[in-house]
C-alpha cells in the first residue's frame, strides 16, 4: 500500500521538524566539542540537506510497499508454530531478538555494499564527504538506503518478528527510527570517546575511522552494535582520530549526476 498524499504531507512536515531539532541540538555541541572545524562549502551544505530531504522521503515512499508485500508474504510463509512461540515471549525478548537479527542484517548488508562493485557505486555516494558532522548521515543514494534497510528488515518478516499476528510487530518501524537518530549521532563532528561502552555500542570514533579515505574504509561495519565487527573480523578502533575522510571514487560535482550516475552502465 502506498502513502497517500496527506500522509506524505505529513511524513515532509515531520522531516522538517526533525531538522530544527537536529539543528538546534548538534550545531552547537559540533562547534564545542568538533574534532574538525574547517568551514564547508555552500554547495556542500545544500547537498547535505537535499539528500536529508531524498533520502527521508524515498526509502519511505518504496519500502511502504516492499513491506506491505512482505506483511502479506509473512502470513503464507510464516509457520503458525513459530508465530505461537514467539507470542510466549515476552515484548522486551521480542524486541531485543528482533534489534539484534536487524542489526546483523545491517551488518552484512552494509558490508556487501563495500565488497561488491555494483553495490559499491551507490554506497560510495556516503562515503564522499570530506567534512564529518551530523547531515553526512543521510548523505545516501536511495538505492543504497533501500538495500541496507531491506538486509535488516526481511528477516524480521521471514522470521515472524513483524507479523501483524506477534504483539510488538512495529519492531521494524521502531528500529528504523532508532538507527536513524544513532546515525546521526555517529556522524557527527564529535570528539568523544565513551570508554568501555565503545565494545558494545557504535560511537563517533569507531565510526569515523569507517568514513576515513584510505586504509580503514573497509572496516567498522555495524551500525548500531559494534560487537558484531568484533564477531566477523572487520573492527578497528585505535586511540587516535582518522586525519582525512572522504573516497578516491569520482562523484560528480551536481546533485542530479551524483543521484543518476550510479545507474548508468559502467565506462569503459
Amino acid at each position: 500500500m502506498s502513502l497517500s498524499l496527506h500522509e506524505f504531507a505529513i511524513a515532509v512536515l515531520r522531516l522538517s521538524l526533525w531538522l530544527v531539532v537536529l539543528t538546534v541540538i548538534f550545531v552547537p555541541l559540533e562547534r564545542w566539542f568538533g574534532a574538525q572545524h574547517a568551514p564547508r562549502s555552500r554547495r556542500e551544505l545544500f547537498h547535505d540537506l537535499a539528500y536529508y530531504v531524498i533520502s527521508s522521503l524515498m526509502p519511505i515512499l518504496v519500502l511502504s510497499v516492499v513491506t506491505a508485500v512482505l506483511a502479506v508474504a509473512a502470513r503464507h510463509l510464516v509457520p503458525d508454530a513459530l508465530i505461537s512461540a514467539l507470542q510466549m515471549l515476552p515484548g522486551w525478548a521480542r524486541l531485543a531478538l528482533a534489534f539484534v537479527i536487524a542489526e546483523i542484517g545491517f551488518y552484512w548488508g552494509h558490508r556487501l555494499s563495500h565488497e561488491l562493485p555494483w553495490l559499491w557505486r551507490f554506497h560510495a555516494l556516503h562515503h564522499s564527504t570530506e567534512h564529518m558532522n551530523f547531515l553526512a548521515n543521510t548523505r545516501t543514494h536511495p538505492v543504497d538506503m533501500v538495500v541496507t534497510r531491506l538486509f535488516g528488515l526481511i528477516p524480521l518478516y521471514l522470521l515472524g518478528l513483524a507479523s501483524p499476528s506477534v504483539v510488538g510487530s512495529g519492531a521494524p518501524a521502531l528500529l528504523l527510527v532508532l538507527g536513524t537518530l544513532w546515525g546521526f549521532f555517529i556522524h557527527a563532528n564529535l570528539r568523544w570517546r565513551l570508554g568501555p561502552l565503545e565494545w558494545l555500542v557504535v560511537t563517533p570514533a569507531f565510526h569515523h575511522w569507517h568514513h576515513s579515505r584510505y586504509d580503514h574504509i573497509n572496516r567498522n561495519y555495524a551500525s548500531t552494535l559494534a560487537f558484531l565487527d568484533r564477531l566477523f573480523g572487520s573492527h578497528y578502533l585505535p586511540a587516535q582520530w582518522p586525519v582525512e575522510y572522504g573516497t578516491d571514487t569520482p562523484q560528480a560535482d551536481s546533485l542530479t549526476g551524483q543521484l543518476l550516475d550510479p545507474l548508468l552502465p559502467v565506462k569503459k
